[in-house]
């Protein structure tokens, strides 16, 4: 296979300075925006992105604020914000992308699937207009049954991160929990840049857009350009330790019944790296993703790699 070429470079917005990267197609079809989840960064995707790339689907990410190389101090760690400032930051980022008439989506995976399924229902109205549709792998929307926090346990934690929104925690979770690869769970360990510390505020923001998105409060349905069309795709493993599938299943259910495209790829028994799945799994779910974006694209997806 040809080596993809990528791009490397900073961002800077409201005082923070933001690593991106971008994985290019020699002939691009399709832009794809993509924002990693917890304690995790750009550069901890594996082959997916030069999969992509090399079908023509030319990839943009970025480390969030308070992760990966974004993080400059320790005080960084963790320190992403709240919602409306990591909303400001997607949309910051898509307004500097180079201008393209190609079709552009916005994928995120885990803790930025929950954001990217709550900037398609509250990111600016013309922004959502411009992106063809959204993709998500493994979002946090619910917690799974064995590891979810008590009632009291988190309103005590959003009344905290109220009075002390920069105080770090740490927040880990067992490598072998991730995938069912045991080599990626301890790379994910080892990874430097995989820190798990989250702030109360960045840690509390996370737990209500979840809480949003799988009641319903946080409402999807418009903003994906072409008649203000809903496009969405959610893939999850059954088997995710992180984050419980359940939750993608409510929202799929809920939005099918008004939204114009919406589709639900469940991996049965799969974890929490989907990307990272043993043998050809991981070649599976990127030609997933792949074959959805070319056909709302408008390509053919005849060609998998």
């Amino acid at each position: 296979m040809a080596d993809i070429q990528t791009e490397e470079g900073w961002f800077t917005i409201s005082g923070a300075k933001l690593y991106t990267k971008t994985w290019k197609a020699s002939t691009p079809k399709a832009i794809l925006v993509f924002i990693h989840g917890f304690s995790d960064h750009c550069n901890a995707y594996y082959d997916l992105f030069p999969s992509l790339a090399r079908r023509g689907i030319q990839t943009y990410s970025f480390d969030q604020r308070g992760w990966g190389r974004s993080v400059h101090a320790p005080r960084d760690k963790g320190n992403s914000g709240g919602t409306t400032r990591i909303l400001a930051d997607i949309s910051a980022f898509i307004k500097a992308l180079p201008p393209s008439p190609l079709p552009t989506f916005l994928m995120g995976h885990s803790m930025g699937g929950g954001e990217v399924l709550t900037y398609a229902a509250l990111g600016p109205a013309d922004i959502r207009a411009g992106l063809r549709g959204y993709l998500v792998e493994s979002p946090f929307i619910a917690f799974p049954a064995a590891s979810k926090p008590s009632f009291i346990t988190l309103k005590l934690g959003q009344l905290a991160g109220k009075i002390l929104p920069h105080f770090q925690i740490e927040r880990k979770f067992p490598g072998a929990s991730m995938c069912r690869d045991p080599e990626v769970g301890r790379e994910w360990e080892a990874d430097p840049l995989c820190h798990n510390i989250g702030t109360l505020e960045g840690l509390g923001a996370m737990v209500d857009r979840a809480e949003e998105l799988d009641s319903g409060k946080i409402s999807i349905g418009g903003g994906a350009g072409e008649g203000e069309k809903t496009r969405l795709w959610v893939g999850h493993g059954t088997g995710d330790l992180v984050c419980d599938y359940k939750g993608s299943e409510r929202l799929v259910e809920r939005l099918s019944k008004s939204a114009a495209d919406v589709t639900l790829k469940l991996y049965d028994g799969w974890y929490h790296k989907l990307h990272a799945e043993p043998g050809e799994d991981k070649v599976t779910f990127a030609n997933d993703v792949g074959n959805w974006i070319l056909a709302h694209a408008g390509e053919s997806v005849a060609v998998k790699l």
